[in-house]
């Protein structure tokens, strides 16, 4: 048995807050269910205790990162949709927040909101927290008074992004270790293992063969010009980005990595699913297509996608429609287009936009284990045959001097 530490509405709506001794997290929150609570958080004391502690490490960060706000926006829906008011759910969240950071965003806002302000035009006052299309969702859900239902919709969205993006992290975490390990056992071979074959040859007035003083030299250039490479190498990463942060090299690498014959149709599909999930899920709360056009542009992340975007808007504000530009940018995949063009057949965009979405994000999750699926065995087999191409030369060299001795 553990000590933990809970937090759940209870059947008056209320706040409640404690402890529990059970075996895990899973049993106190089905104790307080039988209660007839609604759970909100229920973790072992220790960990808060420890976490306390690290969490001041983050004192100076200002704006929130993904994870909590999504985290917050579940949490702000559940005590919506249970009864509480807006001000009790903020204090709640204030009072029950898991960083100082956050503490201090949402205290902000509950002042702002207690001033009479509108939640999201409190949550503007943060930019580098909440997106634009956050706070469109959020203004459109105050307006129709679906503030709880939107937040959740939110919450959802933002999940879905977060488990997309973690699928995409996690699969490369592997190919990017195999290639770190690949590159210092190579090095390590050149600069020490190599070296220590040379005073033989040198004691027996032997001359290498040539693979291995084509070996030699490029270890001598690693163990000499290697730092300087690698600093040159930063360098130039630098540069890259500062290049892509001008429009017009950040629309020439955004539509050539479109166009690419495999990463290519990848970030197709991802480039669509973020297009129709965030289409779809701001025109099902309310948003008009223009504006939740505006914002969609704001969310993509691709300049290729931008402009076809800005094509769509400017057709669709002439009333022809979405489909058609963007099916003749060439971007997006014929799916998507397909099912957008059912949508507007039978006045459904948002809801097919959101079937359009569930598509593309399981192909892009295919597409990931594909891609990782082609990168292991290529860089096994490349790193396999440089390690055996070190070997054969310190082999060869062994062999000549053997031939010597005898």
């Amino acid at each position: 048995m553990a000590l933990f530490r809970y937090s759940a509405i209870d059947g008056a709506g209320q706040l409640a807050t404690g402890e529990m001794d059970a075996a895990n997290e899973a049993e106190v929150v089905a104790r307080l269910r039988r209660q007839g609570h609604i759970p909100m958080r229920a973790q072992p004391a220790a960990a808060v205790s420890r976490l306390g502690g690290l969490l001041q490490l983050e004192l100076g960060r200002s704006s929130l990162r993904r994870q909590d706000v999504a985290e917050l926006t579940g949490e702000l829906s559940i005590m919506l949709t249970a009864g509480q008011d807006l001000d009790h759910a903020l204090r709640f969240l204030v009072e029950t927040a898991a960083a100082p950071r956050v503490a201090r965003v949402v205290g902000q806002i509950r002042d702002s909101v207690r001033d009479g302000g509108a939640l999201a035009t409190a949550m503007s006052r943060h930019p580098g927290s909440f997106s634009r299309m956050y706070i469109g969702l959020v203004r459109a859900g105050e307006a129709g008074g679906t503030l709880a239902p939107t937040l959740a919709h939110l919450a959802t969205l933002l999940e879905r992004e977060r488990a997309l993006a973690s699928t995409i992290a996690s699969a490369m975490i592997y190919p990017i270790i195999l290639v770190v390990v690949a590159l210092g056992s190579i090095t390590l071979l050149l600069t020490e293992v190599l070296p220590q074959f040379l005073p033989l040859f040198a004691q027996n007035g032997v001359a290498l063969p040539r693979p291995t003083q084509m070996l030699v030299a490029m270890g001598d250039a690693v163990s000499s010009y290697g730092l300087y490479a690698l600093a040159a190498l930063v360098a130039l990463v630098a540069a890259i980005r500062q290049a892509l942060r001008r429009p017009g090299p950040r629309l020439l690498a955004d539509s050539t990595i479109l166009r690419l014959p495999v990463i290519g149709r990848l970030a197709r599909e991802i480039l669509a699913a973020r297009f129709s999930r965030t289409l779809g899920t701001l025109m099902l709360n309310g948003v008009p297509l223009i504006a939740a056009l505006g914002i969609v542009r704001d969310a993509l992340g691709n300049l290729a996608g931008v402009a076809a975007v800005d094509a769509a808007t400017v057709s669709a504000k002439g009333g022809g429609g979405l489909s058609r530009p963007l099916s003749e940018s060439g971007i997006f995949p014929l799916r998507m287009i397909y099912l957008l063009r059912l949508g507007e057949e039978t006045a459904q965009l948002g809801a097919m936009s959101l079937r359009a979405a569930e598509v593309h994000e399981a192909q892009a999750r295919a597409g990931v284990q594909r891609v990782v699926a082609l990168l292991v065995p290529a860089i096994t087999i490349l790193m396999g045959a440089a390690i055996a191409g070190i070997v054969s030369s310190l082999l060869l060299a062994m062999l000549s001097l053997n031939d010597l001795a005898n």
